[in-house]
């Protein structure tokens, strides 16, 4: 019911910035919540921002990170600054839809060289 298509990921130097975004289509009038999550190779995906439809943010452990929607283009951004080695992941974006359950995209692989 809701479609997830995320980019902006590559290669960054150590401590440069990168903007992910995730695009949202179906039914985006079901979402209540985005997320962002990272797995990096052999260890268990991890949330890393959250947001609800009426802006409130969370983070578990990510004080470098911020995340925002623009509810009219249906989509939802990690803005990510000061990168480290230890960002690299894949980073998956996420939608709930109550009732329905949640929806993740493909992912976009997120690489900081030191």
């Amino acid at each position: 019911q809701v479609q997830l298509v995320e980019s902006g990921g590559g290669l960054v130097q150590a401590g440069g910035s990168l903007r992910l975004s995730c695009a949202a289509s179906g039914d985006t009038s079901c979402i209540s919540a985005m997320g962002w999550y990272r797995q990096a190779p052999g260890k268990e995906r991890d949330l890393v921002a959250a947001i609800t439809s009426g802006g409130i943010t969370y983070y578990p452990d990510s004080d470098r990170f911020t995340i925002s929607r623009d509810n009219a283009k249906n989509t939802a951004y990690l803005q990510m600054n000061s990168l480290k080695p230890e960002d690299t992941a894949n980073y998956y974006c996420n939608a709930e839809c109550p009732g329905l359950g949640m929806t993740w995209g493909q992912g976009t692989q997120v690489t900081v060289s030191s």
